[in-house]
């Protein structure tokens, strides 16, 4: 039996592709091989058949390298759950049914998520762990968390990967979605499957799902993120689980005042778990991005660091092998080029 597993779900939604909603790549094309490239990160260091290393328009790297480094220094096997893949991964998936979301501001943007929630409950439910740390990376995810808590009637806030949260942008778009869906906020109050259906995309469904299997077969569940892993929190919530979840993210979640993870923590019913990864500290412009407030959180960050602080891994290791991931990865992507 494996002590802790790792368990990414990988998904898009077309709610991505609208302006000014996300950092997660730096050419709009490329946008939807972000969460295939992340799973190959985690899985072997690097991209194996996504075109290119995931990084904002100003060169911030995936999150996915700092949970890679994390692997590389404490024992973490890894499972990806396809949760709706635009584009194929190299790396290993356990498939549930979820497809591509479409944009919240259509009418049914994520018809998959009944079903896709379904089976990834069966499959959580099957997992011999003895605890997971449930990850997400879906580019627009922060925006259709948010249209999912409004969906449910709650009032929770949502952080961003750009340094500047376009939170009053969210804030439209979702709106447009609930019209769109004919639903006014809280409409579906305790129907975690029609929130996700109408106003999420997949990857929310697939993660609730495999929180709900895992939980009824006792194995201990970390939601390994930010705002959007409290989103996982709150269809929990209304799916019927009481029990207190542990949630583990990182500082930069954490001070984003225009999150305000801590009242989510709150109203779910959360232990928040802070980790300080000291990026600021470190003079590499890889992590400098990081401590400027780009891509906080991602591809279970939070949970990684989190445990290679419980695994008793100093920060400085991790940082050193930050570094020399990215270091290796824009090595290859300028070999790439030429």
């Amino acid at each position: 039996m494996t002590a802790t597993r790792l368990v990414l779900a990988a998904g898009t939604t077309r709610t991505a592709a609208i302006d000014g909603l996300s950092a997660a790549g730096a050419d709009s094309d490329l946008l939807a091989h972000t969460p295939a490239a992340d799973a190959e990160i985690v899985e072997y260091g690097s991209p194996v058949r996504a075109p290119a290393v995931p990084q904002s328009p100003t060169g911030c790297l995936t999150p996915a390298v700092v949970t890679r480094a994390v692997r590389d220094r404490v024992d973490l096997p890894v499972t990806a759950v396809d949760a709706g893949l635009a584009e194929p991964t190299g790396a290993p998936t356990v498939t549930v049914g979820a497809r591509p979301g479409d944009d919240i501001r259509e009418s049914d943007p994520v018809p998959t998520a009944p079903g896709a929630m379904t089976a990834a409950r069966q499959f959580g439910e099957a997992l011999p762990d003895d605890e997971i740390l449930l990850a997400e990376t879906v580019p627009g995810g922060t925006t259709t968390a948010l249209g999912v808590l409004r969906a449910l009637g709650e009032a929770g806030a949502v952080s961003s990967s750009l340094p500047e949260n376009p939170i009053e942008r969210k804030r439209e778009v979702v709106a447009e979605g609930l019209a769109a869906s004919s639903l006014e906020p809280g409409d579906a109050a305790d129907q975690p499957r029609r929130a996700v259906r109408r106003m999420g995309d997949p990857v929310l469904a697939v993660a609730t799902g495999v929180a709900l299997g895992a939980l009824r077969s006792d194995t201990a569940v970390t939601l390994a993120g930010g705002t959007q892993m409290a989103a996982v929190a709150a269809l929990l919530r209304h799916a019927g689980v009481e029990q207190r979840l542990p949630l583990s993210t990182t500082s930069y979640v954490a001070d984003d005042e225009s999150a305000d993870l801590a009242a989510s923590a709150e109203r779910f019913d959360l232990d928040l778990t802070v980790t300080d990864p000291g990026f600021g500290d470190a003079d590499h412009p890889a992590m400098a991005r990081y401590a400027a407030g780009e891509a906080k959180e991602g591809v279970g960050m939070g949970g990684a660091l989190a445990l290679a602080d419980r695994a008793g891994v100093p920060m400085a290791e991790v940082r050193e092998r930050v570094a020399a991931l990215a270091e290796e990865l824009t090595d290859d992507s300028n070999e790439d080029e030429l």
